[in-house]
């Protein structure tokens, strides 16, 4: 049986090149496109994943809506899952989940994933949701992102695999760290009370 925190993986690059089954967008709450990760999905699956949103009435922050992935379909990819992160205003002193943004980014992890449970998608990738215009702290933001993909993957069949596509190296490094505290504390755990 696979460890949970083997189904997750880190890489750089290009959301839209993965192959994976689908891919997150991090959306606007009119999900018609902006800036960013949002604006490089729309270009790769062209103009009907546009037709198609405007379709769907928007979306909250904190929520989640599927769509087909058009163009990108070519390349394997089956979904796009759009979830709207929070912009940061919050305070970066306070504790860990202990903030709205916190909150709202935890729902957007946790909404995506239930979608790609329903639609037993195997393969998802996510982006860095809300650190890049939105300014959530990275460091933050991960440590949110991996708490509830593990915590799902550890909770049910689906997805099998999730991928943290990041935007650079550094970013990468950030969920790195947190994914070998998490081993080291896993490993220490170990030791201290085998099975």
């Amino acid at each position: 049986m696979t460890e949970p925190l083997d189904k997750i993986h880190i890489t750089v690059g290009n959301i839209t090149q993965l192959s994976v089954d689908a891919i997150v967008n991090a959306a606007n709450e009119s999900l018609l496109g902006g800036g960013g990760v949002d604006n490089a999905i729309h270009i790769a699956a062209g103009p009907k994943l546009l037709e198609f949103n405007k379709t769907l009435g928007g979306c909250p922050t904190g929520l989640a809506k599927i769509s087909p992935a058009f163009e990108l379909e070519r390349q394997g990819i089956s979904h796009i899952i759009h979830t709207v992160g929070p912009v940061w205003h919050g305070d970066e002193t306070a504790s860990l989940a202990n903030t709205h943004e916190d909150v709202l980014l935890a729902s957007c992890y946790h909404q995506t994933l239930t979608i790609a449970q329903q639609h037993k998608i195997k393969t998802l990738a996510f982006p860095a949701i809300s650190t890049g215009m939105y300014h959530f702290p990275k460091d933050r933001a991960a440590k949110i992102a991996f708490g509830h993909v593990l915590d799902f993957l550890t909770h049910h069949d689906y997805p099998h695999e999730v991928t943290f596509c990041c935007f650079n190296q550094e970013d990468a490094a950030v969920y790195q760290e947190i994914i070998d505290t998490r081993m080291q504390w896993m490993y220490n755990r170990k030791r201290i009370c085998p099975a």
